[in-house]
């Protein structure tokens, strides 16, 4: 075998290969094998996803670009180059969108009786209604906002739908121009009465009904045109935290500096153009580079308001009730299953995320418990978890909160409830200098008659009710006392100035010698792998990014393993350069793949491994991350048939081929039978079987 050299040739540019993930989110639009309300969520995620695409992903490279980087990306693209080939893939993404919603999606719902009216539409008995409704509801909560010599251009909110006015005040021949911005406050649909279909829903759009009555605001002018549009700004803002004193009270200036940014993206609606488009292009200082035409609704992310609504009305699959955890079945103690058990795992949202929760709030009443130690990182509004800290708080626990306030997008929601938690008495710490608490673990620390006990509970996912019912993660608790100490020196390690040890018992942590740790994994399969007995290794993640593990993997693979990725979104490695071991799978249904599982067949003493990290660089150099043996027979299992599972799905699974695109393998919907969801969710609905089943 010729010795093995690793290119730019085995690598996919990091933003193109998430903009093809968002169109795998998109396929799932289109497939007409699910209900039309379903496709409306999957319109609605591609949007939402995008936004946040361009207010990070794209912010950092313009801002590359505007400080003249002449450097490449690991592919070898320029940062002019990508920007071109992102701007060509979004408009072909957002072109197949609205046609999506316009000539599928929609038309599908008005035959189930669900009809969006667009204000083109209007009869006169919906126009009365609807005048009604902006008289009572709407009216009062606008502010027109002129923009002449005295009024200057005001800041716009960032990705708010707003309506630009032109028109013509009473005895003057001059035209003005006026802003008012779509409140958010209010319902984006509006239920209108139909008389024209009885026993069907219709809806009016929240800036339809303010266009069509925004002569309203301004009384004794002429309405000469009106406009909607929408602009993204750049949200991606790095904290220098050398010499910040308050780590609080600078996030929070950051936040309110976001709202001047420099405006990205400028979208305006196809049917509902005019003059005011470059006079909005002028102020906002955006090039046609930054102009987006859409064809139909701006802000689609929206919609899903209007899937809440209709929620449960036979436009979508039926609900997946999550599985009790037969563990947790009993009335006893917690900590009494959890002891008794020694190691329980937890599989969201196949299985509900009660059992958390349970575990806080005996841990807030219970006398003989001394002291709880957890990190979060994003959590629900009026969270279960956060309420049960604040209480053991309340009854004299020591409580000890790591917040990471860095968290991306909800820096505020955080910094709100953290105060709360500060309040209720808990020791609340924000974060590390130049890192992101992103692992995700809790202690408890109980008084026994054998003496002070730990009880642990690691997860691949955040501690948030909300994502627990549509994201799939793993919880594991355990008595472990070996990782019980590991993961209290790295509380230490987290909450004050202690060091790592120099060796932890069981777990991986990064920044320390988690990247390390996978590269020992990976070059083990390569030395033990045998042309009788290859190498194995199969690891399932969020994303792929990091080239030295991708480097060793294709080492691995030239060496004879035989290598599974199953990656949901980014993934940088390209599949087939000189070697057929090595298969990239992602899959996209209706729970988001959050779980992050490691599997390593070690000469046929298997290994597996949980952990909070993606191989990606930000969670092996900037990030606290976990990685954690499971070694308890009932969860190996469990995990062995996962595995299979996912690498059997024919009806969810895209495959990324050599020249850096993926194909579904089942187009035609034939193939739900080996639908890794439904089959997950049937497996745990039922008695999981006590054979082993082995991975093949």
């Amino acid at each position: 075998m010729s010795e093995f050299s690793f290119t730019r040739e085995h690598l996919i540019n990091r933003d193109l290969s998430w903009l093809d993930f968002n169109g795998r989110v998109l396929e799932e639009a289109s497939d007409k094998n699910i209900p039309p309300l379903d496709r409306l969520k999957f319109i609605a995620i591609f949007s939402n996803n995008l936004d946040e695409f361009f207010m990070v992903r794209v912010a950092g490279l313009r801002q590359q670009f505007d400080a003249k980087d002449k450097g490449t990306d690991a592919s070898g693209l320029s940062v002019s180059e990508q920007l071109d080939e992102i701007r060509k893939k979004i408009h072909g993404l957002v072109t197949e969108q609205y046609r999506l919603l316009n000539t599928e999606i929609l038309p599908s719902l008005n035959n189930n009786g669900l009809t969006i009216l667009r204000k083109e539409d209007y009869g006169a008995e919906e126009r009365d209604e609807l005048a009604k409704i902006f008289k009572k509801m709407i009216y009062p909560t606008l502010t027109p906002m002129a923009v002449d010599p005295s009024h200057p251009f005001p800041v716009i909110n960032n990705c708010a739908i707003e309506i630009a006015v032109r028109l013509k005040q009473q005895n003057s021949k001059k035209t003005a121009r006026a802003l008012v911005e779509v409140p958010s406050v209010l319902p984006r649909f509006i239920a209108v009465s139909s008389k024209k279909k009885p026993g069907t829903k219709t809806y009016a759009l929240l800036e339809d009904v303010i266009t069509e009555f925004v002569g309203e605001l301004f009384a004794d002018c002429e309405i000469l045109e009106s406009i909607p549009f929408r602009i993204t700004k750049d949200m991606d803002f790095a904290i220098d935290e050398e010499g910040v004193d308050d780590l609080l009270s600078h996030i929070r200036k950051e936040l309110l500096q976001t709202r001047t940014r420099q405006a990205l993206r400028l979208e305006f609606m196809k049917e509902r153009r005019g003059s005011l488009e470059t006079w909005l292009m002028d102020r906002l200082g955006v090039d046609q580079n930054s102009k987006y035409v859409v064809d139909g609704p701006l802000h689609l992310a929206n919609f899903f308001e209007l899937v809440s609504k209709e929620s449960g009305k036979k436009l979508e699959e039926e609900e997946w009730t999550p599985a009790e955890n037969n563990d947790f079945q009993s009335e006893e103690s917690v900590f009494k299953i959890i002891r008794e058990k020694e190691a329980i795992s937890l599989f969201l949202p196949f299985q509900s995320f009660e059992p958390v929760v349970r575990l806080l709030n005996e841990a807030a009443e219970d006398p003989n418990v001394l002291a709880i130690k957890q990190t979060l990182y994003r959590v629900s509004g009026n969270s279960p978890v956060v309420a049960a800290l604040e209480k053991a708080a309340e009854n004299g626990k020591q409580v000890t909160v790591i917040v990471e306030l860095k968290a991306r997008f909800d820096e505020g929601n955080n910094i709100v409830w953290a105060k709360k938690l500060e309040e209720s008495g808990a020791h609340v710490i924000y974060g590390m200098p130049g890192l992101k608490i992103h692992c995700k673990a809790l202690m408890i620390i109980r008084k026994e008659e054998s003496g002070i006990r730990r009880y642990l509970h690691l997860s691949t996912g955040n501690y948030n009710d909300k994502t627990a019912r549509i994201y799939t993660d793993i919880g594991y608790f355990t008595t472990d006392q070996e990782m019980c100490s590991d993961i209290s020196a790295l509380f230490n390690v987290m909450t004050g100035y202690s060091s790592p040890p120099s060796s932890w018992r069981k777990i991986a942590a990064a920044p320390f010698d988690l990247k390390e740790k996978f590269i020992s994994l990976i070059d083990r399969e390569a030395r033990l792998s045998t042309p009788h007995r290859p190498g194995r290794i199969i690891a399932k993640m969020n994303s792929l990014v990091e080239p030295s593990i991708i480097e060793h993997i294709y080492k691995a693979a030239h060496a004879g393993a035989k290598i599974d990725l199953i990656v949901r979104g980014i993934c940088c490695l390209k599949p087939g350069i000189g070697t057929n071991n090595i298969t990239v799978r992602s899959i996209v249904d209706r729970y988001l793949e959050h779980s992050r599982i490691y599997y390593f067949e070690n000469g046929g003493e298997p290994e597996y491994y949980l952990s909070s990290a993606d191989w990606m660089p930000r969670n092996l150099y900037k990030r606290i991350e976990v990685l954690f043996p499971v070694e308890d027979a009932k969860t190996r299992k469990i995990l062995d048939e996962i595995l299979r599972i996912q690498l059997h799905d024919k009806r969810k699974t895209r495959e990324l081929h050599p020249s850096g695109k993926y194909s579904a393998c089942d187009k035609s919907g034939a193939g739900d039978s080996t639908r890794s969801q439904k089959i997950s969710y049937d497996f745990f609905k039922a008695v999981i079987p006590k054979e082993k089943v082995l991975i093949s």
